[in-house]
Protein backbone atom coordinates (compact mmCIF):
# COMPACT_ATOMS: atom_id res chain seq x y z
CA UNK A 1 0.00 0.00 0.00
CA UNK A 2 1.25 3.25 -1.10
CA UNK A 3 0.75 6.03 1.45
CA UNK A 4 3.27 8.84 0.37
CA UNK A 5 2.26 11.55 -2.43
CA UNK A 6 4.99 12.03 -4.68
CA UNK A 7 6.16 14.29 -7.70
CA UNK A 8 3.53 12.59 -9.72
CA UNK A 9 0.88 15.23 -8.38
CA UNK A 10 3.00 18.25 -9.20
CA UNK A 11 1.47 19.21 -12.62
CA UNK A 12 -1.83 18.25 -11.50
CA UNK A 13 -4.37 21.44 -12.00
CA UNK A 14 -7.68 19.42 -11.53
CA UNK A 15 -8.78 16.98 -8.81
CA UNK A 16 -11.66 14.53 -9.42
CA UNK A 17 -13.14 12.95 -6.78
CA UNK A 18 -16.29 10.33 -6.39
CA UNK A 19 -18.76 10.76 -3.50
CA UNK A 20 -19.84 7.90 -2.01
CA UNK A 21 -17.70 6.18 0.20
CA UNK A 22 -15.08 8.35 -0.64
CA UNK A 23 -15.54 12.06 0.48
CA UNK A 24 -16.94 10.34 3.60
CA UNK A 25 -15.85 7.18 5.85
CA UNK A 26 -17.92 4.29 4.30
CA UNK A 27 -18.87 3.26 8.20
CA UNK A 28 -21.08 5.53 8.10
CA UNK A 29 -22.97 3.41 5.77
CA UNK A 30 -24.99 5.57 3.91
CA UNK A 31 -24.87 3.63 0.91
CA UNK A 32 -25.99 0.97 3.01
CA UNK A 33 -29.25 3.00 2.87
CA UNK A 34 -29.06 3.71 -1.18
CA UNK A 35 -28.73 -0.13 -1.57
CA UNK A 36 -31.75 -1.43 0.11
CA UNK A 37 -34.10 1.38 -1.36
CA UNK A 38 -33.19 0.62 -4.71
CA UNK A 39 -33.64 -3.04 -3.90
CA UNK A 40 -37.06 -2.08 -2.77
CA UNK A 41 -37.68 -0.33 -5.78
CA UNK A 42 -36.86 -3.12 -8.16
CA UNK A 43 -38.62 -5.34 -5.89
CA UNK A 44 -41.47 -3.44 -6.37
CA UNK A 45 -41.10 -2.44 -10.13
CA UNK A 46 -40.68 -5.92 -11.09
CA UNK A 47 -42.64 -8.17 -9.02
CA UNK A 48 -39.76 -9.52 -7.30
CA UNK A 49 -38.74 -10.92 -3.83
CA UNK A 50 -36.81 -9.07 -1.61
CA UNK A 51 -34.17 -11.43 -2.47
CA UNK A 52 -34.29 -11.91 -6.07
CA UNK A 53 -34.73 -7.90 -6.27
CA UNK A 54 -31.30 -7.70 -4.71
CA UNK A 55 -29.36 -10.50 -6.70
CA UNK A 56 -30.94 -8.62 -10.16
CA UNK A 57 -30.05 -5.00 -8.78
CA UNK A 58 -26.33 -6.40 -8.19
CA UNK A 59 -26.00 -8.12 -11.40
CA UNK A 60 -26.75 -5.29 -13.48
CA UNK A 61 -24.70 -3.14 -11.06
CA UNK A 62 -21.90 -5.05 -12.39
CA UNK A 63 -22.71 -5.71 -15.52
CA UNK A 64 -23.89 -2.52 -16.76
CA UNK A 65 -21.77 -0.12 -13.67
CA UNK A 66 -24.89 1.20 -12.48
CA UNK A 67 -28.41 -0.70 -10.96
CA UNK A 68 -30.10 2.02 -13.01
CA UNK A 69 -28.12 1.22 -16.47
CA UNK A 70 -29.07 -2.29 -16.70
CA UNK A 71 -32.80 -1.50 -15.74
CA UNK A 72 -32.89 1.11 -18.44
CA UNK A 73 -31.53 -1.21 -20.70
CA UNK A 74 -33.63 -3.91 -19.73
CA UNK A 75 -36.79 -2.93 -18.68
CA UNK A 76 -36.94 0.33 -20.30
CA UNK A 77 -37.41 2.27 -17.70
CA UNK A 78 -37.78 6.10 -16.64
CA UNK A 79 -34.78 7.12 -14.49
CA UNK A 80 -35.90 10.17 -12.36
CA UNK A 81 -38.45 8.36 -10.36
CA UNK A 82 -35.98 5.84 -9.72
CA UNK A 83 -33.07 8.09 -8.39
CA UNK A 84 -35.65 10.06 -6.50
CA UNK A 85 -36.43 7.20 -4.63
CA UNK A 86 -32.63 6.01 -4.11
CA UNK A 87 -31.22 8.70 -3.23
CA UNK A 88 -34.37 9.44 -0.16
CA UNK A 89 -31.85 8.77 2.22
CA UNK A 90 -31.28 9.61 6.24
CA UNK A 91 -28.26 12.10 6.24
CA UNK A 92 -27.97 13.00 9.76
CA UNK A 93 -25.51 10.49 10.69
CA UNK A 94 -23.04 12.87 8.30
CA UNK A 95 -20.99 14.97 10.51
CA UNK A 96 -19.34 18.54 8.82
CA UNK A 97 -15.60 16.96 8.10
CA UNK A 98 -13.48 20.24 8.30
CA UNK A 99 -10.13 18.77 7.99
CA UNK A 100 -10.47 16.83 4.42
CA UNK A 101 -12.50 20.29 3.61
CA UNK A 102 -9.47 22.51 4.34
CA UNK A 103 -7.51 19.97 2.35
CA UNK A 104 -9.24 20.04 -0.76
CA UNK A 105 -9.64 23.76 -0.77
CA UNK A 106 -5.82 24.13 -0.36
CA UNK A 107 -5.52 22.01 -3.46
CA UNK A 108 -4.36 24.07 -6.39
CA UNK A 109 -6.26 24.46 -9.13
CA UNK A 110 -10.30 23.10 -10.39
CA UNK A 111 -11.94 21.01 -8.11
CA UNK A 112 -14.82 18.33 -9.54
CA UNK A 113 -16.70 15.52 -8.16
CA UNK A 114 -17.84 12.95 -10.82
CA UNK A 115 -20.42 10.45 -9.35
CA UNK A 116 -22.64 8.35 -10.82
CA UNK A 117 -25.35 9.34 -8.42
CA UNK A 118 -27.79 12.27 -8.66
CA UNK A 119 -26.47 15.98 -8.41
CA UNK A 120 -29.34 16.59 -5.54
CA UNK A 121 -27.80 13.07 -3.94
CA UNK A 122 -24.66 15.16 -4.38
CA UNK A 123 -25.51 18.30 -3.36
CA UNK A 124 -27.34 17.29 -0.04
CA UNK A 125 -23.93 15.13 0.69
CA UNK A 126 -21.80 17.70 0.44
CA UNK A 127 -23.61 20.71 2.32
CA UNK A 128 -23.40 17.87 5.02
CA UNK A 129 -20.30 17.57 5.05
CA UNK A 130 -19.79 21.45 5.13
CA UNK A 131 -17.41 21.16 1.63
CA UNK A 132 -19.90 22.54 -1.13
CA UNK A 133 -18.60 25.42 -2.30
CA UNK A 134 -14.98 24.20 -2.34
CA UNK A 135 -15.97 22.20 -5.86
CA UNK A 136 -16.28 23.86 -9.29
CA UNK A 137 -19.21 21.65 -10.38
CA UNK A 138 -21.07 17.91 -10.16
CA UNK A 139 -20.98 15.81 -13.07
CA UNK A 140 -23.38 13.26 -12.03
CA UNK A 141 -25.48 10.32 -14.05
CA UNK A 142 -27.51 12.95 -15.89
CA UNK A 143 -24.75 15.13 -16.89
CA UNK A 144 -23.30 11.62 -18.47
CA UNK A 145 -26.53 10.77 -20.40
CA UNK A 146 -26.74 7.67 -17.92
CA UNK A 147 -23.37 6.03 -19.12
CA UNK A 148 -21.70 5.41 -15.79
CA UNK A 149 -18.74 4.35 -14.93
CA UNK A 150 -16.20 2.63 -15.91
CA UNK A 151 -17.33 2.62 -19.44
CA UNK A 152 -14.68 4.24 -21.59
CA UNK A 153 -17.71 6.52 -22.95
CA UNK A 154 -18.36 8.17 -19.88
CA UNK A 155 -14.95 9.49 -19.06
CA UNK A 156 -15.15 10.66 -22.43
CA UNK A 157 -18.06 12.86 -21.95
CA UNK A 158 -16.45 14.32 -18.97
CA UNK A 159 -13.45 15.23 -19.76
CA UNK A 160 -14.96 16.78 -22.58
CA UNK A 161 -17.78 18.71 -20.58
CA UNK A 162 -15.32 20.29 -18.29
CA UNK A 163 -11.89 20.55 -20.59
CA UNK A 164 -9.84 18.47 -18.42
CA UNK A 165 -6.48 17.60 -19.61
CA UNK A 166 -5.98 13.82 -17.76
CA UNK A 167 -2.49 14.32 -18.14
CA UNK A 168 -2.73 17.00 -15.07
CA UNK A 169 -5.51 15.57 -13.28
CA UNK A 170 -5.98 12.82 -10.39
CA UNK A 171 -8.73 10.99 -9.51
CA UNK A 172 -10.10 9.51 -6.18
CA UNK A 173 -12.20 6.34 -6.04
CA UNK A 174 -12.98 3.79 -3.85
CA UNK A 175 -13.84 1.08 -6.69
CA UNK A 176 -10.61 0.50 -8.27
CA UNK A 177 -12.31 -0.90 -11.34
CA UNK A 178 -13.54 2.84 -11.85
CA UNK A 179 -9.49 3.76 -11.95
CA UNK A 180 -8.47 1.28 -15.12
CA UNK A 181 -9.54 3.83 -17.78
CA UNK A 182 -8.10 7.20 -16.16
CA UNK A 183 -5.22 5.87 -15.63
CA UNK A 184 -4.61 4.72 -19.26
CA UNK A 185 -5.99 8.17 -20.21
CA UNK A 186 -2.82 9.23 -18.05
CA UNK A 187 -4.50 10.38 -14.66
CA UNK A 188 -2.96 9.90 -11.39
CA UNK A 189 -4.91 7.81 -9.76
CA UNK A 190 -5.96 6.97 -5.65
CA UNK A 191 -7.99 3.99 -4.35
CA UNK A 192 -9.59 5.38 -0.67
CA UNK A 193 -10.10 2.78 1.19
CA UNK A 194 -11.66 4.36 4.47
CA UNK A 195 -11.76 2.95 7.92
CA UNK A 196 -14.03 1.62 8.92
CA UNK A 197 -14.99 -0.18 6.01
CA UNK A 198 -17.31 -2.83 5.98
CA UNK A 199 -16.07 -5.84 3.57
CA UNK A 200 -19.61 -8.02 4.21
CA UNK A 201 -21.74 -5.55 3.49
CA UNK A 202 -19.69 -5.28 -0.50
CA UNK A 203 -19.46 -7.82 -3.25
CA UNK A 204 -16.58 -9.93 -3.55
CA UNK A 205 -15.91 -8.41 -7.28
CA UNK A 206 -15.46 -4.51 -5.80
CA UNK A 207 -12.60 -5.51 -4.16
CA UNK A 208 -11.22 -6.84 -7.64
CA UNK A 209 -8.26 -4.58 -8.80
CA UNK A 210 -7.00 -2.87 -5.94
CA UNK A 211 -3.24 -4.14 -6.69
CA UNK A 212 -3.20 -3.63 -10.00
CA UNK A 213 -0.99 -1.45 -11.79
CA UNK A 214 -3.69 0.89 -12.86
CA UNK A 215 -3.50 2.02 -9.02
CA UNK A 216 -0.91 4.79 -8.58
CA UNK A 217 -1.64 5.35 -4.66
CA UNK A 218 -3.63 3.96 -2.04
CA UNK A 219 -4.53 5.79 1.36
CA UNK A 220 -6.90 5.16 4.42
CA UNK A 221 -6.87 8.44 5.62
CA UNK A 222 -7.95 11.07 2.46
CA UNK A 223 -7.45 14.06 4.56
CA UNK A 224 -4.01 13.22 5.72
CA UNK A 225 -3.23 12.36 1.88
CA UNK A 226 -4.12 15.70 0.46
CA UNK A 227 -2.34 17.39 3.38
CA UNK A 228 0.56 16.14 1.88
CA UNK A 229 -0.23 16.56 -1.50
CA UNK A 230 -0.78 20.26 -0.83
CA UNK A 231 2.38 20.40 0.87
Amino acid sequence: MIETPSPAFRDVDTWVFDLDNTLYPARHDLWGQIDARMRDYIAGLLGLTLDDAFKLQKDYYRRYGTSLRGLMIEHGIEPDAFLDHVHDVDLSRLDPSPRLAAAIEALPGKKLVYTNGSERHARNVLSKLGMDQHFAAVHDIVAAEFHPKPTPDAYGRFLDAYGVDPSRAAMFEDLARNLEVPHRLGMVTILVVPPGERLEAREAWEFEGREDAYVDFVTEDLAGFLEQVGS
